[in-house]
């Protein structure tokens, strides 16, 4: 039987803390969902149709390596509501630090409540990557510090282009 994992989360932008728990998480599903949350009331630094290109260019070799489907959707609600539509039985999210696991762990026990058939899998993040995340990000390249060590090649053009717009 196929197994469909579910990983939601802003990839605003995307980071290299992101793409470790997708290549590890690739290893455990034969399909993998990454699903771009789009709330009306944030405002998000990239487009999300250009967070969705952004992911299925860096995901690409990803899921050339794994043998693994890699798709990207947006969603505007529940995450959990999310993982059902695409027929997920697994959500998978990223741990960095003990603020996270509490956090995901409610997260989760919420989600297995509301769906029951679809369980939660925490994924510890990598130690190169622990400290990443992309609010940090968007904060650093907002003040014009370097994000290279941060988010790969192709994401870093995306914010570029996302800064030298008249509105930032």
């Amino acid at each position: 039987m196929a197994r469909t994992g579910f990983y939601p989360g802003s990839f605003d932008p995307v980071t290299y803390g992101h793409l470790d728990i997708i290549t590890r998480a690739a290893r455990l599903v034969d399909t993998l969902v990454l699903g771009v949350g789009v709330h009306h009331g944030k405002q998000a630094l990239i487009p999300a149709g250009i967070r969705i290109a952004l992911l299925e260019q860096v995901t690409k070799p990803i899921a050339e390596h794994t043998g693994v489907k890699i798709a990207v959707t947006t969603f505007n609600g529940l995450a959990v509501d999310a993982a059902r539509k695409t027929h997920a039985g697994v959500i998978i999210r990223g741990l960095r630090d003990a603020t996270d696991f509490d956090y995901e762990v409610q997260m989760g026990q919420m989600n297995g409540a509301m769906a029951p058939d679809i369980e939660t899998v925490f994924l510890a993040a990598s130690p190169a990557t622990r400290m990443i995340a992309s609010s940090l990000v968007k904060q650093i390249a907002l003040m014009g510090g370097d994000i290279t060590l941060f988010i790969p090649k192709e994401a870093q053009e995306v914010i570029a282009g996302a800064l030298a717009k008249p509105s930032h």
